[in-house]
């Protein structure tokens, strides 16, 4: 029999020079390809992205995403100082799920204060966005986006000009959120005049148009979202919807490194 070698495909269509995901679903397929010339940048507005984005700007050293509890708990065992942080069904992981001790902030953005995590490590795990970020860990680069600090992530890109920009939507369980999907269109917008005139796909044209019909009332848009609903209806992260839709709080782009941590970018 002979021998039959099987590489990875390239990491977008041909031609193709900017590109979203939309749905979880398609995470699977990021492992198939070849990233090793693309930048990702993942959202997960509600919330795991604007939280990752607003610990780095109020002084936590690190935040070092993983998939599962028992990687977080694991990895306390061999830093004891380092924070947990992390939710399932949007609520902090506490005892019940541990089988020992309730983690140290959940994953609203809003915990995140400077007294509580400056010059921390933060472990985070979260049920979509620490998911996301891990399934394009091979990518030429990583980056962290949210509403926070969407100019200053566009001003990186526009300066680094990456031949392939792949734009990644953490959604709901295995179904897209209609927040992740402003949130990738308001940065294709924003590239737009690098991009527009290029190879993009559909689906990038399809989450730009979105962002342009919902920008002038975004409060109402994902208030309306399956995101938006839940944590709106939940008297203690209620508050989170708006603050997460602040735009450009924070200048500063986060960056996931080779050795699994997201730090500000120098």
């Amino acid at each position: 029999m002979s021998e039959v070698l099987i590489s990875k495909k390239t990491d977008q269509r041909p031609g193709t020079v900017l590109d979203v995901l939309f749905s979880p679903a398609e995470f699977a397929g990021l492992e198939e390809r070849d990233l090793s010339q693309t930048t990702c940048v993942v959202f997960d507005i509600l919330r795991a992205t604007s939280t990752i984005v607003t610990a780095l700007a109020n002084g936590a050293k690190a935040s070092i995403a993983v998939l599962e509890i028992a990687e977080a708990l694991a990895l306390r065992r061999e830093q004891p100082d380092l924070l947990l942080a992390g939710e399932r069904n949007g609520v902090r992981i506490l005892s019940q799920l541990t089988g020992s001790l309730s983690f140290d902030l959940g994953n609203s953005p809003r915990e995140f204060t400077t007294e509580r995590i400056r010059e921390r490590l933060i472990v985070l795990t979260t049920t979509n966005g620490t998911r996301a970020l891990r399934a394009c860990a091979q990518a030429r680069s990583v980056l962290v986006g949210s509403f926070l600090n969407l100019r200053a992530t566009a001003d990186a890109l526009q300066r680094e000009s990456p031949a392939r920009l792949l734009l990644i939507c953490s959604g709901t369980f295995e179904e897209a959120a209609y927040e992740d999907a402003l949130g990738a269109g308001a940065l294709c917008a924003l590239l737009w005049p690098i991009y527009g005139a290029g190879a993009v796909s559909d689906s990038a044209q399809i989450a730009r148009r979105l962002f342009l019909a919902e920008a002038a009332d975004l409060s109402t848009a994902v208030a309306s979202s399956r995101n938006g609903r839940r944590l709106l209806a939940h008297k203690d992260l209620r508050d989170d919807v708006p603050f997460c839709l602040q735009r450009d709080r924070f200048n500063l782009v986060a960056e996931l490194s080779k050795v699994g941590a997201i730090r500000r970018k120098r």
